[in-house]
């Protein structure tokens, strides 16, 4: 069950959405947070439309346009997204106005933007996209479970291309909310400088990123989508080397075959630690070691920057700089294995494979 990533399209808190792979990454150090840069979103969508879309749609909706511009040719059979708090900023300003105006004179628009799947519906709307259309909500595997669903789809013939995504916001409510868990940096950090030193919390973030999916190549493809895997609450290290171990040798893979492999590092010292023990006592030295949540924050879906960045490195057989954290000695040709975790409640495993 694989597929190919024929075209991406991401808008990040980085300059992912021009062509630029991160030669020269955004520092910011005002704000325990990090949002994203936005592109001239008239340049996608039709300015009336724009007036009335949230900033979630508006991110949406650009970083699919970005996503299917690079192969307009291109028919989409299918849209699944996956999304850990959907339109929250929207339910919220719902929510308020409820209590505000007494339940009286309320708007609807809020209400009507605040279902989880509004982001797909949008993109099916404004691209003329009939077939199937679906939206995962399962906190930090919505996006494992939007790929998993697209590659079935591809995998059965229910459809030759599927538009997979996964998105989420900031929300200052959100951001509060899980302050009081010790989730986040009490202080403004440093974004670049995030994994010095021992601490508590990291940075919140926000994205959206967008893939086509199709059983066969073109001449763009970026890589090839080998395998997904989520799973829950492992007890130790052991059993997440253990999970690991069984995921590749199902596809004829040792740990020691996978040249680089991405981590989900967050600076939270309690919550890396499963990835310092891999890195010490699993993770062959020889092994290129990335890390990339110091460029986009942590959101639930944060692992569709993952993978971006994991397809562009495959494409073009570089990893920058700024996301380069021991060097080993394998080139990063042929296999890259993603390995995330949100909270360490949900964990998952995604494996890319050189498209040649």
């Amino acid at each position: 069950m694989a597929a190919y990533i024929n075209s991406t399209g991401l808008i990040s808190p980085q300059q992912t959405f021009g062509g630029s792979f991160l030669e020269q990454p955004l520092r910011q150090s005002s704000e325990p947070y990090l949002l994203c840069i936005e592109p001239v979103y008239k340049e996608f969508i039709n300015p009336v439309q724009l007036r009335r879309m949230s900033r979630i749609l508006k991110m949406g909706l650009g970083a699919s346009s970005i996503c299917m511009n690079h192969l307009p040719d291109t028919g989409v059979d299918a849209i699944v997204v996956g999304t850990g708090l959907a339109c929250i900023v929207d339910l919220e300003k719902f929510l308020l106005s409820v209590l505000n105006e007494n339940e009286q004179m309320l708007s609807p628009i809020p209400f009507i933007n605040s279902s989880h799947n509004t982001v797909a519906a949008q993109i099916a709307m404004m691209k003329q996209i009939k077939g199937y259309n679906n939206t995962y909500c399962h906190r930090g595997s919505s996006f494992e479970y939007a790929l998993q669903d697209a590659l079935m789809l591809l995998n059965e013939k229910e459809a030759s291309c599927v538009l997979a995504g996964g998105i989420d916001e900031y929300s200052p409510h959100y951001f509060d909310i899980y302050n009081l868990l010790d989730a986040w940096r009490k202080e403004p950090v440093d974004n670049l400088s995030l994994f010095e030193g021992s601490h508590r919390g990291t940075i919140a973030g926000e994205g959206a990123g967008f893939f086509l999916l199709g059983n066969t190549r073109s001449g763009k493809t970026f890589a090839r989508l080998t395998a997904v895997h989520s799973f829950l609450h492992p007890e130790n290290c052991s059993e997440v080397e253990a999970v690991i171990s069984s995921f590749l040798a199902k596809h004829n893979l040792a740990i020691s075959d996978v040249d680089t492999v991405i981590l989900g590092k967050n600076g939270d010292c309690v919550t890396d630690s499963v990835y310092s023990e891999l890195e010490t006592a699993y993770i062959p030295e020889s092994t290129n070691l990335v890390y990339y949540k110091h460029l986009c924050g942590e959101y639930m879906t944060s692992s569709s920057f993952a993978l971006w960045l994991a397809a562009t490195i495959l494409k073009k057989k570089i990893i920058p700089a700024a996301v380069l954290f021991r060097k080993g000695t394998r080139q990063p040709a042929k296999n890259i294995l993603i390995y995330n975790h949100y909270r360490n409640m949900n964990h998952s495993l995604i494996l890319l494979q050189a498209a040649d």
